[in-house]
Formats: C-alpha cells, structure tokens, sequence
C-alpha cells in the first residue's frame, strides 16, 4: 500500500502529521473545524487547538465568513469549538496512528495527494480531513468508474440475489462496487464484486495482483467504515471485510482506534454518494440509512437508481418511495446502471428482442379488414365491407396487402384469414 503511504503530496511529512492530528480532534463535517483549517493551514490549525489563547478576533472572523458562504448562518463562536477540541489533545498520537496503519498494510490519503479522489471536492466545506486506507488497491478509482451499491441490513433472499448479480455485473463491466460494508445488501453487494472478480484474471479478485496496479484499473470493491480501518465492524463481517482489505480497500475518515456511531454512519454516508457517479438502492425501508445516502447523492446531482419490488415487501417502501417522488430512476440490471454512468449517449443498454405480433404495422382500415376476415371459411367482398364497414374499393385494396403480408389468401368462394 505505498501508493497511500508515500504517494507524492504537494507538502512533506509534517504536513501528513497534522491532518492525522486533525481527524482524531474533529468528529466528520465538522464545519467549523473544516474551516479552521481552511483559513490556517493544517498545521498551523494544530498548532492553534493546542496553543493557550481562548479566541482569536482574526481568524474567528474569517471562519465566521467562511461558514456563512457554506450556508451556516450562525455558529457557537470559536471558543465554544475550541472547548469541544481541547480535551481531545490528550489522546492526539498522529505518528502512532500512522504506525498502526502502515502494519496493516495502509496509509493516510490527503487532499495534497495526487491520488487524492477530487470527487469528495464536490462536498466542498464537508469534505473530509483526510482519508485512512488499508488494502491492497493503490488509489480509489475515479467517480465515473464508481458505483454504490447500498441497502437495507435485513434484506430478502430477492434483494440479496439482486446484490449479488448487479454487483458482479458491474465488476465485469470495469466499474468499482463502493458501499458500508455493513450487514445486508451492502455485504451481499461486496460478495458479489469480490466474486466476480475472481473469476477474471488479472484483477486484484484473481491470480496476478501487481496488474492493477501497473494498468491503472481499480479494485472490485471499497468498504467506507463509520469506524477506524483497524475496527472491522459488524463483527459478523470480520471475514468478509478481512478479504476486501486483501483484494480491495477499507477507507474512513476517523482515526485507528475510533467506534463508530450513529452519527458517523450518516457522515460515512456522504463518502459513499461523493466518490460514485451513480448510487442504487436495492431494498430499503421507508426509514432507511440507505435514503440518506441517496439524498446525499441527489443533493450532489449525482445520478440515483432504485431496484423495484414486491410492493407487499416492507423492504421495498424506501426504493418505492425514491421513484415515486422523482430522486431516483427505476433500474433493474447492471446495463441499465451503465447508462446512468455514462455521459448522455454512452452505454446505452440495448433494446430487448420482442416477437413481431400479427397486427404490427398495420392501418387502421387493414385491422378491421383482417377482424372481419373468418378464420376457416371463405367469405366474399361483399360480406366483408358489412362486416368491417369498409367500401369494396377500400376492402380489394387491403385485401392486396394482406394477401402480400401473408395474412389473407383468395379461395374458391371469396377469401379468408391465412394460418400462420
């Protein structure tokens, strides 16, 4: 994992140092914070929490502008945040929470980094501190070639096969499958790209994982964690989440050592919806965590799919609910996810094959004719213009046709429909 550890940033170490300080004082979005760093620099931002001074006019002015061009109208002033960040210094240990990480195989992603994924800049103020990695991937691949695949924990056996198949789809497709690693759909979502990718050659899922690295392409799938890369929660997907680390790569925005919790589930949702081009929602209840993560899409512009279901299945009420209010498109495969993909015009899913069916193309004075035409017995001209209320010069005419189209054919006695 050098590519994270010690990919080329703009700054040096100290720089590196200072963020990994950052996100162990700053829970995710918070704005102040973010615009602390924003007016001073991340080490200088460090150098402030830690230094004495209660306040400072200055730069409590430029944060104050700052949050109030973010949308933030009004905030607690700068001492109250420094009050929240204070009390943290005794547990900031940067070095050693980037020695953690280097002994599982990561690093710490910053936003000097020129493997920084500029997809997050779209968050603008919320854009996290810094990002932990740890995997095998050498960088997170760029949006178009992202998607998320998000849903309910409880989900049916239909949303768990649905996963699976549009997750393997996409890997097969050269799309990298993004979501919680989280119980559910999520989990099902990840099983299905590590699996499909074991079956190509050549992929970090396969034989040879030096080739994704050399050729640019990107891992199967990517776990965003509520909590530190060395906590690998739920217990439950201790295995699963140990094999995205092997063949992929588990990101976070907190520290090694952090919980997650409620609050950082829903800000890990955000990373979710900014480093894809499209998010899915599989299953979800009215009431799911997976809807947060697609209005973070939509507020994003980010495209949003939803697969359909029973509508008996309490599980499908938030999928249900997304298309019925507009946030979302109905898709039902990885072609149809594509399409979302691309830019207009690109990876248009094919229209499925259908039988001709007998009255295609046909007139409106055909149809009634080839109605009033008897299947087993002959009937003449005469019968068929009472019958299909036509002229007798309107009847012989379609009758031509039909006869041409293989529909009708002339007998002794006058004409029927032809048996196909």
């Amino acid at each position: 994992m050098s590519g994270f550890a010690d990919g080329k940033t703009m700054d040096g170490r100290g720089l590196r140092v200072a963020r990994a300080a950052l996100t162990r004082l700053m829970e995710p979005s918070d704005l102040p914070g973010l615009a602390l760093i924003r007016v001073l620099g991340p080490e200088d931002a460090v150098a402030f929490i830690a230094g004495g001074d209660a306040t400072n006019a200055t730069v409590e002015r430029q944060v104050t502008q700052l949050l109030s061009e973010a949308g933030t109208q009004r905030w607690t002033g700068l001492s109250e945040a420094l009050g929240r960040w204070r009390p943290r210094l005794v547990d900031v240990a940067p070095e050693r929470d980037l020695a953690t990480v280097a002994r599982l195989g990561g690093g710490l992603l910053v936003p000097e980094d020129v493997s920084w994924p500029r997809a997050l800049d779209d968050l603008e103020l919320g854009a996290p501190i810094a990002l932990w990695c740890r995997g095998s991937a050498a960088r997170i691949p760029e949006q178009s070639r992202c998607i998320a695949v998000v849903g309910s924990r409880d989900n049916t056996a239909y949303g768990a096969n649905v996963s699976v198949e549009i997750a393997g789809s996409l890997v097969q497709r050269g799309y990298t499958v993004i979501s919680g690693g989280a119980y559910g759909i999520d989990a099902h979502a990840h099983r299905g790209a590590l699996s499909a990718a074991m079956a190509m050659p050549g992929t970090l899922g396969g034989t040879s994982q030096e080739t994704v690295v050399e050729d640019g392409s990107g891992p199967p799938t990517v776990a965003v964690m509520a909590g530190g890369v060395d906590r690998l929660y739920p217990s439950g997907n201790d295995d699963l989440l140990r094999t995205i680390a092997e063949r992929g790569l588990i990101v976070a925005e907190v520290p090694p050592g952090t919980n997650p919790t409620r609050y950082r589930f829903l800000q890990r949702n955000r990373l979710i919806a900014a480093l894809c081009g499209v998010t899915v929602v599989v299953e979800a209840r009215w009431r799911s965590g997976a809807l947060n993560t697609a209005h973070h899409a939509e507020a994003l512009s980010r495209p949003v799919g939803a697969v359909p279901g029973s509508v008996y299945s309490a599980n499908s009420a938030g999928c249900h609910r997304l298309l019925r209010e507009g946030s979302a498109v109905c898709v039902t495969d990885a072609s149809d996810i594509a399409e979302l993909a691309g830019a207009m015009g690109e990876n248009l899913a094919p229209e499925p094959l259908a039988q001709t069916a007998l009255y295609d193309g046909l007139g409106t004075s055909d149809l009634l004719l080839l109605d009033a035409l008897p299947l087993r017995t002959a009937t003449s001209v005469e019968k068929l213009c009472i019958v299909a209320g036509l002229s007798a010069a309107t009847v012989l005419a379609g009758l031509g046709r039909l006869e041409a189209l293989g529909l009708a054919e002339g007998v002794a006695g006058g004409w029927k429909r032809r048996n196909r």
